[in-house]
Parts: structure tokens; C-alpha cells; sequence
């Protein structure tokens, strides 16, 4: 039977391997992105000329990390 056209056909382990392998530096590359952009964020939402605005969603979080 088939689906749309399609039939079943096994998957062979080697595949996971073949799609892999090419793609491991941007799947680094995504976490390291990642990673540096949540880095930038936090400092930035640290800084002092934006610690004390009150849009900022985590000035409240900020002012009691400062009091301690």
C-alpha cells in the first residue's frame, strides 16, 4: 500500500550518519551562536543605564541581585 505514492522503505543506519556529517559545523555553530547571543543579551539588560528602566523585564531581578 502505498501513501501518496510513497512506499515504506527501510531506513538504514548509515543514513543518520550521511545527514550528520556534513551538517556537524553548522549545528555547532548554532549552539555557539546561540550561546554568545544570550551572553550579549544578559549584559546588555545589565547595564546600568538600562538596570533601572522600568521596561525592562528584568529590572526587578536585577535590583535584588544588587541589595544582597
Amino acid at each position: 500500500m502505498s501513501f501518496l505514492g510513497l512506499r515504506k522503505w527501510p531506513v538504514p543506519a548509515s543514513t543518520f550518519r550521511q545527514i550528520i556529517k556534513p551538517l556537524w559545523p553548522f549545528f555547532v555553530a548554532s549552539g555557539v551562536t546561540f550561546w554568545l547571543v544570550s551572553k550579549a543579551q544578559d549584559k546588555m539588560v545589565r547595564l546600568p543605564e538600562y538596570a533601572h528602566d522600568p521596561r525592562n523585564p528584568y529590572a526587578e531581578k536585577i535590583a535584588k541581585e544588587t541589595h544582597h
